[in-house]
């Protein structure tokens, strides 16, 4: 494969990407994170959410602030990837 060439994971592949110690944090708009969080209490619709995402996309946590999801990461041993 060329560095031109993408690489394209199946959801099965994430899924056991990383063994367990691998999460994804991520930016969530309050109709976002509803989908993800249905039980989530009323937020105003242009707060910005962040989301702890489990490699085979189970949710961990949701928070008003990145640092709370890195936090929880780091205190959980994970290793932390962003998605845009």
């Amino acid at each position: 494969m060329t560095s031109a060439e993408k690489f394209t994971m199946t959801d099965d592949a994430f899924a056991v990407f990383g063994g367990g110690k691998i999460a994804y944090v991520k930016p969530l708009n309050a109709e976002q994170a509803r989908g993800m969080f249905p039980s989530m209490p009323p937020v105003a619709p242009d707060l910005e959410l962040w989301a702890l995402v489990g490699a085979d996309g189970s949710p961990i946590m949701l928070a008003d602030s990145r640092e709370a999801v890195m936090m929880n990461a780091n205190e959980h041993e994970l290793e932390t990837m962003s998605v845009h």
